[in-house]
């Protein structure tokens, strides 16, 4: 058996005082050379215990890549130029579509958060948000003032839960005219309130005409009741 380093050390203290080696077995042999490479002195310059782990995962990620590029056209360049291209995608349709929207009626999207309030109560703060340039909060305001104004006129059923989509599509039946305005208004609504978008002024004030333009339209007869279809 061939022994190196310290474990030759280990063998070598085996020895008798005379020069005749110690012929011992396998086993505790290698016992031996364990507990001599065990002393402290034979580690001071091991890598700690991060660097061994920062040296697995580059070595990891070093195997990957090298896979990557050798079972894709043109090696590592067709790789690089796939990985951008992939990126440039996701980044337009990230543009072009903006931030997801949560499903209709998910938990959390009611459109009224707190207690029941007034049309009037729900104009008046967004009066004062749209004085203090608080579009987003004004916008939204707004939205729940047209649907409590439609629900206090009877032509929404009062529903708890309900989102602003499902009150303009309900209210669309019974004020067809105003069908698109609402659904418009629903959803910058929700641009607002679950998409990360920034309301302006314009984006207000069309949301304030609609609800002027609601106050001063008679329902259609056929659907007004309840907001159902007849």
């Amino acid at each position: 058996m061939t022994v190196t380093g310290g474990a030759a050390a280990a063998l070598a203290r085996l020895r008798a005082d005379g020069d005749v080696p110690v012929d011992i077995s396998r086993l505790p042999a290698r016992e031996a050379a364990e507990r001599e490479l065990s002393d402290p002195r034979y580690h001071e310059n091991d890598p700690n215990l991060l660097q061994r782990g920062l040296d697995r995962f580059w070595e990891w990620l070093d195997e990957l890549f090298g896979a990557a590029s050798g079972a894709t056209p043109g090696g590592v360049l067709g790789l690089v130029v796939i990985v951008l291209a992939a990126a440039g995608l996701v980044a337009a349709l990230w543009w072009r579509l903006g931030t997801p929207h949560r499903a209709p009626g998910a938990t959390g999207d009611s459109l009224f958060a707190d207690g029941p309030r007034t049309a009037r109560d729900h104009r008046t703060a967004a009066a004062r948000h749209a004085s203090a340039g608080r579009w987003n909060e004004a916008v939204q305001e707004r939205m729940r003032a047209i649907v409590r104004s439609l629900e206090e006129r009877t032509l929404l059923e009062p529903r708890p839960g309900r989102t602003a989509d499902e009150a303009a599509a309900e209210a669309g039946r019974s004020l067809p005219s105003h069908a698109d305005d609402l659904r418009l208004a629903a959803r910058t609504f929700d641009d607002v309130t679950y998409g990360g978008r920034t309301a302006d002024e314009p984006a207000y004030r069309r949301v304030e005409e609609l609800d002027t333009a609601l106050e001063r339209t008679r329902p259609t007869l056929d659907t007004a009741s309840t907001g159902a279809p007849a």
